[in-house]
């Protein structure tokens, strides 16, 4: 038992998707999880186990940010043994070519925030997916014809920007999107020798000035889910 997640032993699996949205997490459950069990609700934030294809699969919420999405990622490595986390979020493109609704495969993460910054004593530590899980993640986007864009992502502290052009910069470099939690989960599986992959749908996209709504985020995006659960099943 972890103190923000408090399930039991064995409630946990081996493998875990981590939405943000905890609404997002009881929503995978439902639609693609057989017996759905609730292991926490601790501080709203919901996890779920269940069945996918016949393994063990849960969902935990994780909250906005990398200081939130740290504290999950940590826990459940630490404290309930998971070996694979897949992050299934939303991000903000800053191509033109990659619309809302688009599949965005992280391969790496380069980042803004401090936190990395401060562990590696003031020096640049490069966070990336592993590998394997990240061809498991595309071959499953092939075998079910789902378009995926696979590249650089910026993990970025600020939601809100004082500087709305700050995006041009990255996007220059090759960036393909932004978002607030895959810089630490990459780091922090690769310190304990887990598997980690951010599958992220585009919520928003920077040049053509288009976004989704609300409800779409919560409960529309399923491509991403689809491709997560079998790329982790």
């Amino acid at each position: 038992m972890s103190l923000h997640i408090e399930a039991g032993p064995g409630a946990i699996a081996e493998t875990v998707l981590l939405p943000g949205d905890p609404l997002r997490a009881r929503f995978v459950a439902e639609t693609f999880l057989e017996n759905p069990v609730c292991y926490t609700q601790v501080r709203g934030m919901l996890g779920f186990t269940g069945l996918y294809r016949g393994k063990q699969i849960s969902v935990q919420g994780t909250g906005m940010g990398m200081p939130s999405h740290a504290i999950y990622a940590h826990e459940l490595i630490a404290s309930y043994g998971v070996k694979t986390l897949i992050r299934i979020g939303t991000c903000g493109a800053y191509r033109k070519d990659i619309p809302v609704g688009s599949v965005v495969l992280a391969m790496s993460a380069s980042t803004d925030s401090a936190m990395n910054t401060r562990r590696f004593g003031g020096m640049s530590y490069a966070p990336t997916a592993d590998f394997g899980l990240l061809l498991r993640a595309h071959a499953a986007a092939s075998r079910l014809e789902i378009p995926v864009f696979a590249g650089s992502i910026l993990s970025a502290d600020t939601f809100y920007d004082d500087d709305p052009e700050t995006w041009k910069l990255w996007a220059e470099y090759g960036v393909l999107a932004v978002e607030m939690e895959t810089a630490i989960l990459y780091t922090l599986a690769s310190r304990a020798g887990a598997a980690a992959l951010s599958v992220l749908t585009v919520s928003d996209n920077f040049p053509l000035k288009t976004a989704a709504t609300p409800k779409e985020r919560e409960s529309s995006f399923t491509g991403m889910m689809k491709i997560a659960l079998e790329a982790g099943s």
